[in-house]
């Protein structure tokens, strides 16, 4: 399986964007699937996942902001960022939680003050 992430942009604080993580095979085997972020200089982290049956988990700086919901059928995951802040900077990724899927290109978020 590889992921394609995608719908990263620049945007002012309290924007808002979506991103799409679509996969070139099946997630549906894939208990969780989670976004992580990397910020410059500093490790990725894993924001946000989500299992099988819908249910969710969130890094506690973006819980009630950022929603992540998937569709095994369009084999695609998704994170709705609301609120955006400029700490919210950084490469976004989607993968399995934990990962084990080699890591795609990941998709930009620029968040400005």
């Amino acid at each position: 399986v590889q992921l394609q992430a995608s719908g990263g942009g620049l945007v002012q604080a309290g924007g808002s964007l979506r991103l799409s993580c679509l996969a070139s095979g099946s997630i549906f085997g894939i208990n969780v699937m989670g976004w992580y972020r990397q910020a410059p200089g500093k490790q990725r982290e894993l924001v946000a996942a989500v299992t099988g049956d819908g249910r969710t988990n969130y890094l506690h700086s973006v819980k009630g902001r950022f929603t992540i919901s998937r569709d095994n059928a369009k084999k695609t995951v998704y994170l709705q960022m609301n609120s955006l802040k400029p700490e919210d900077t950084a490469v976004y990724y989607c993968n399995a939680d934990p990962a084990f899927i080699s890591w795609g290109k990941g998709t930009l978020v620029t968040v400005s003050s």
